[in-house]
């Protein structure tokens, strides 16, 4: 049985017929195409050298004869006598210049070393008419070019032309002897050393056909040594012709200009090398034109399956990260089309799962919330029967469940325990922390100790199995009703505030202890003071200083101070409710990023109080 061939095989097989031929083709097209190209791009390189040496040439006359005419012109100014013939033959030949006549304001000569020239209107001559642009107050300074004067074309000269300070200009003349003369030097030096190609030359002859610059340094000989033989009449500038130069066969090109003849010269080799190459690498492109149709042919194989394929993995990709509510919609066949509906049915069905559980997460971090709000004291007034003090506290977690809690119950008849702390960390783990904290805290108190005693306990304890690494910072105060005395300590938790009757709320700063949970063995520094009737204390977590704007501003402990401060005579209940109404003024629109857990004792006993204690 006949082998059948396969798709791509038979595409393969006609794509190599047709590029073969399509390769032979483009090799003879190319190859008459560049040896057209060549012998323009040389006809370019020759053209671009010879403007430059051109105008290099032009710049230097320009520059040499401009200078001698404004020193001429600086003379002219300062001179205070009669402008004579006699005068300007004298700086003719001080100054070896051809010609100099001295044009006044209305255009006419007044004076000059050419007595034909006295009274003559420059306007009235093609060639002198150009300098009436002095008169115009357009230039200060003008310059001609090289050529034969009007009255006899066997003598070339060049002409400058600079404003004087008493009215119109003083205009200056060179023959071709003081010309070359001043420029010969400038030639030599723009074309010897300059290359066209390679190989290839500038040369530049003077009007009687003698070298001023040469590669080959054959300065001072006639141009025929070099195999160049111009025929003005015959062949005109700025086209290209051929020349044996120096035994070597050239294109060359020429052009005069300030009474010298500028040929440029290239090999014939390196601009047929130049198509060679150019030949060369259209073959190289056409081999890589083969490489590019099968490179071709994997990319709509990449564009008709494979990035469709990787358009359902970006898809999926999305989903298992956790982004539900992505839709797959490569739909370019039927097989993907199919292939995208079965996806987003799977997880049209996923959400629905994920939505009953989420549901049922819901459900339990209320629960959770509950139970843990239920194990902080929340009924006030807290102790009714009580008249010697107040109390008042208030916890609001960042998330469903928070690591911030706060305490207060009696020890005994005379005691009052006062905690706040703060877990890091937030969530669950945060919770069961706290909760456990809390324990610990009030069973080690109502057991009877100090506040020192009372944490180093509970530190032992949380250390023991803390795989979490959580720590927690909390200030513990135990108080005693009848005199006002206080013993609080402090584990790394905030600074109290505390008011003086009739007084404003300031920070208690003392140095603190470590948290609980970071290590065992801690010993935890107390701290003695004294309420006296009619004062107060509050004390906060740092989600209160700590709570943002949108500016990315902390509310920080002045701004607390300052809204304590707003109504410092409330009783506890409205103080916190004042905080969090200006915590929540600052904030606006920002998110919670931190439990807001506060507590505020207002002492009131009569009895027992005295001096301050430190």
């Amino acid at each position: 049985m006949k082998k059948k061939r396969t798709i791509a095989g038979g595409f393969l097989k006609w794509l190599l017929i047709i590029v073969t031929v399509a390769f032979a083709f483009s090799l003879v097209f190319s190859w008459i195409i560049q040896t057209g190209m060549s012998r323009d791009n040389a006809a370019t390189l020759l053209r671009i050298n010879i403007e430059d040496v051109r105008q290099d040439i032009i710049d230097a006359s320009d520059h040499n004869l401009l200078e001698l005419t404004t020193q001429i012109a600086n003379i002219l100014d300062k001179h205070t006598g009669e402008v004579t013939a006699k005068y300007l033959e004298d700086l003719m030949k001080s100054y070896d210049v051809a010609e100099i006549n001295v044009i006044d304001d209305k255009g006419i000569i007044t004076a000059t070393t050419y007595p034909d020239f006295l009274g003559f209107d420059m306007r009235e001559g093609e060639q002198s008419s150009e300098f009436m642009v002095l008169l115009e107050g357009d230039e200060d300074a003008y310059v001609q070019s090289y050529r034969p004067i009007t009255y006899d074309s066997t003598i070339s000269r060049k002409y400058a032309a600079v404003t004087l300070k008493r009215g119109g200009f003083v205009q200056v003349a060179y023959d071709a002897e003081r010309f070359q003369r001043d420029i010969d030097r400038r030639v030599v030096g723009v074309t010897r050393n300059r290359h066209v190609g390679e190989k290839g030359c500038i040369i530049a002859a003077n009007e009687n056909w003698l070298i001023v610059s040469d590669r080959f340094q054959n300065e001072g000989k006639n141009l025929d040594v070099t195999g160049i033989w111009i025929d003005r009449e015959t062949m005109p500038e700025w086209e290209i012709f051929s020349a044996e130069v120096y035994g070597e066969k050239c294109w060359c090109m020429y052009t005069f200009t300030e009474g010298y003849y500028i040929i440029s010269v290239m090999l014939v080799d390196e601009v047929v090398l130049s198509r060679d190459a150019s030949v060369g690498m259209t073959a190289v492109m056409d081999v890589l034109v083969f490489v590019a149709l099968f490179a071709l042919v994997a990319i709509l194989v990449h564009q008709l399956v494979i990035k469709n394929i990787n358009k359902v993995n970006h898809s999926l990709s999305r989903i298992t990260d956790g982004d539900l509510d992505v839709v797959v919609d490569v739909r370019s066949n039927v097989e993907f089309s199919s292939l995208s509906d079965d996806i987003n049915s799977t997880v049209s069905t996923l959400k629905k799962y994920i939505a009953e559980a989420a549901a049922r997460i819901d459900q339990e971090l209320e629960f959770a919330r509950a139970i843990q709000l239920s194990v902080l004291p929340r009924t006030f007034p807290a102790f009714p029967d009580r008249t010697d003090f107040d109390i008042y506290a208030s916890m609001d977690p960042a998330k469903e469940v928070g690591g911030d809690f706060y305490d207060f119950f009696l020890v005994d008849d005379d005691h009052l325990a006062l905690v706040i702390a703060d877990v890091s960390g937030k969530g669950i783990p945060a919770a069961l922390f706290m909760m456990t904290a809390k324990t610990l805290i009030k069973n080690l108190a109502q057991a009877g100790g100090d506040p020192s005693q009372i944490l180093y306990g509970a530190n032992m304890e949380l250390c023991e199995g803390n795989d979490a690494e959580l720590f927690v910072t909390v200030w513990l105060a135990i108080v005693e009703l009848s005199t006002g005395k206080g013993v609080a300590a402090n584990a790394g938790h905030e600074h109290p505030a505390i008011r003086r009757a009739g007084g404003s709320y300031e920070l208690s700063v003392y140095r603190h202890s470590p948290p609980l949970g970071t290590m065992k063995g801690i010993r935890f520094t107390e701290h003695t003071f004294r309420m006296h009737p009619g004062d107060s204390l509050f004390v906060y977590t740092d989600g209160v200083a700590e709570a943002t704007n949108l500016n990315n501003e902390l509310f920080g402990t002045e701004r607390m101070l300052e809204t304590l401060n707003q109504n410092a005579d409330a009783m506890p209940e409205e103080l916190i409710r004042q905080m969090r109404e200006g915590i929540d003024s600052f904030a606006g629109d920002a998110p919670q990023f931190d439990d807001i857990t506060m507590l505020c004792f207002h002492y009131k006993s009569e009895r027992g109080h005295g001096n301050e204690l430190s």
